[in-house]
């Protein structure tokens, strides 16, 4: 059963909130445009790999952390591009996905780190590690929206 794509997060600038847009143009070789890294002002930009293109995270790995943390955790601090339900995005490293009809690569594991933490709250990186999200490049880009399936 594929699963579904339940929200789209940019942020203009490193640091900046992120913002739930209804649908993002995905660019190969750029990532989504209006985000960060995108527009090369994130907080990593300067290390330009393709695994700075989009990044996803699933719903049920930070619901499961507030369970088991007490820390509430809201989707956009989780500071991923896309949250997915339904499909487990670990095993998609090195393989060819897609979110609607755009075309994606799982390249690595995107796995919390003390950025993230300090701009979110305390234990962040500890329990999210293992299950903080994938990190993907653009294959074939395309219009992304809400809803869409992940395949």
């Amino acid at each position: 059963m594929p699963g579904r794509l339940e929200a789209i997060f940019i942020s203009p600038k490193a640091a900046a909130p992120m913002r739930g847009v209804g649908e993002a143009l995905a660019v190969a070789g750029r990532g989504l445009e209006g985000d960060r890294y995108f527009e090369r002002q994130g907080t990593w930009w300067k290390i330009d790999k393709p695994d700075r293109e989009i990044t996803l995270i699933e719903a049920e790995a930070l619901e499961a952390f507030s369970r088991e943390s007490g820390i509430l955790l809201a989707t956009a601090e989780s500071r991923r591009n896309l949250l997915t339900r339904g499909v487990a995005l670990n095993p998609l490293v090195g393989k060819t996905f897609r979110v609607g009809g755009v075309e994606l690569e799982g390249i690595k594991l995107c796995e919390p780190c003390a950025h993230l933490e300090k701009l979110t709250k305390k234990k962040v990186a500890s329990g999210l590690a293992g299950r903080g999200g994938l990190r993907a490049r653009v294959v074939k880009g395309g219009a992304i929206r809400v809803g869409d399936e992940v395949a």
